[in-house]
């Protein structure tokens, strides 16, 4: 296991140029099981969570060449249908296998999810959906075993109670598009990740129309056909950078990320006093030294993402007054606040809030990664603070951000990695 150090208190210069979405390359990859045919996918970002898909795909029959930011995946000689726990377990994502797996072969077994410990996140959602399209569900020793004759297309709302659901829309489209008939998915998720798979798919030759909104009508088809895709950039690796060039009162610039994927944040952080901006297809950055307190609450695209709201916090820790930050996405995602606390920040939760009242400065202290946007966000607290913080267990940034380390030292930063 090893230890990120840095050495905080120094600007930020220069560019950065954003990975591929992980959220949108997980999916995407599962759809390839919905077809024979060979498939290419480019832009795909080097992480743990990326290569643990390449090894359940593996391990569900598909054959996986993975190189130089490109998947190359065709058909072994017989697709399998059980997704094994010691794959699932670790990644929620790879969870998505569900739908295209059913489509495919009329009966999965899949194993609940695991991931990040950021409060219970139940697959009610993608169980109702595919339940609607004519799927048997039974729950045995830990997996999901879902059978079917032929799924059928129907109407279906698919709101919880936090809103919608990105992996359920993205489970119940991909079984859908494989459906005898017509399937409308009622209150869809609108997040581009989503927009992203679909445009797969109908690349692939799906039927779908409404992408990029909440209400998705899908027509079966008898058969998909390969592809060749290019995944859209990561907007929350982006938005991390962009709140990073912020905390540290730098002037960067990003490239190849949309700003139209980050409007949210982009607004939010006018309202701090930072300026962000597009100039001829690369996001500019102008932080100021004085940042102003605002307050943010999480809701599902094109609301302020959940996924950024560990990193706001942290940038809002040096605001010259008080925030509140609420998280009605996932209201238990604030496992950070203890560790921010230690480098000297005052925040307190409580209930789906957390408050805090800025301080002149962060410093440096030993703190301990909970998952991969916590981890995101110390690393910003860190390279903000005085002195030298270390960050134990950054494999959680494995998980989301491709050549972290490399990106910040061209930016300027002062790292490295040590064994515990």
């Amino acid at each position: 296991m090893e230890k990120l150090i840095i050495e905080g208190g120094k600007p930020l210069k220069g560019e950065v140029k954003i990975s591929g979405s992980k959220n949108a390359t997980l999916p995407i990859m599962a759809a390839t099981l919905l077809t024979d045919e060979p498939c290419i996918i480019r832009n795909v970002p080097h992480l743990r969570d990326t290569t643990t898909m390449v090894e359940l795909l593996r391990s569900l029959g598909k054959q996986v060449e993975f190189n130089d930011n490109k998947l190359k995946i065709t058909s072994g000689e017989k697709l399998k249908s059980v997704a094994d726990y010691k794959l699932v377990s670790t990644m929620r994502g790879s969870f998505c296998v569900l739908g295209p797996l059913l489509a495919k072969l009329k009966i999965a077994k899949v194993s609940l999810p695991g991931g990040c410990v950021i409060g219970i996140r139940p697959v009610d959602l993608h169980l109702k959906g595919l339940k609607a399209l004519g799927t048997k569900i039974q729950i045995e020793n830990g997996y999901i075993i879902a059978r079917c004759r032929q799924l059928k297309g129907a109407q279906m709302y698919l709101g919880g109670g936090f809103g919608s659901s990105v992996l359920a829309t993205a489970n119940v489209m991909m079984a859908a598009v494989l459906a005898k008939g017509e399937t409308v998915i009622e209150a869809a998720a609108c997040e581009p990740e989503i927009e992203d798979l679909t445009n797969m798919l109908i690349a692939m030759g799906a039927k779908i129309e409404g992408k990029g909104s909440p209400r998705l009508v899908i027509t079966g088809v008898k058969k998909l056909s390969g592809v060749n895709y290019k995944v859209i950039p990561d907007r929350i690796e982006a938005g991390t950078y962009i709140i990073m060039a912020a905390a540290t009162r730098s002037n960067i610039s990003i490239l190849g990320a949309d700003t139209s994927h980050l409007m949210a944040l982009v607004d939010k952080l006018g309202d701090a006093g930072v300026k962000v901006y597009n100039e001829n297809g690369v996001i500019k950055v102008k932080s100021k030294k004085i940042i102003n307190p605002t307050s943010i609450t999480t809701y599902p695209y094109p609301g302020f993402p959940t996924d950024l709201q560990a990193q706001f916090l942290a940038l809002m820790t040096m605001a010259q007054g008080v925030s509140v930050i609420t998280d009605k996405v996932y209201p238990d995602r604030f496992i950070h606040i203890a560790e921010l606390n230690r480098m000297g920040a005052n925040i307190r939760r409580e209930g789906v809030n957390a408050i805090s009242q800025g301080v002149k400065e962060l410093y440096g202290a030993p703190v301990m990664a909970s998952d991969l946007r916590a981890s995101a966000a110390l690393v910003i607290a860190g390279l903000a603070a005085k002195g030298v913080t270390e960050i134990h267990r950054i494999y959680h940034l494995e998980r989301g951000y491709e050549d972290l380390e490399k990106k910040l030292q061209g930016l300027g930063a002062v790292t490295r990695r040590e064994k515990e």
